[in-house]
């Protein structure tokens, strides 16, 4: 039987580019409709009632309640889960 010799030679190129945009979901705006609460304000705690005036740049749950030691939260939350 006779062998052949290939002499083939590839010449394919691939030069595609993907160009699609991803489609995103969510955008979701998280609590309070994505907006802060401003600087005013009573930070109150949730087991006791007791209110201290909100301080700017400190947030309410870093703070324990002066009388029982809970944690606080914003006044705005406290009214929103009522």
């Amino acid at each position: 039987m006779a062998k052949g010799r290939g002499a083939g030679r590839g010449g394919g190129q691939g030069g595609g580019q993907g160009g699609g945009q991803g489609r995103g979901q969510g955008g979701g705006q998280g609590r309070n409709k994505g907006g802060a609460f401003g600087p005013g304000g009573y930070c109150v705690c949730a087991k006791c009632g007791v209110k201290v005036l909100h301080q700017r740049g400190i947030k309410c749950t870093t703070l324990k309640c002066p009388d029982c030691g809970h944690t606080m939260i914003r006044e705005e939350l406290l009214k929103n889960k009522v």
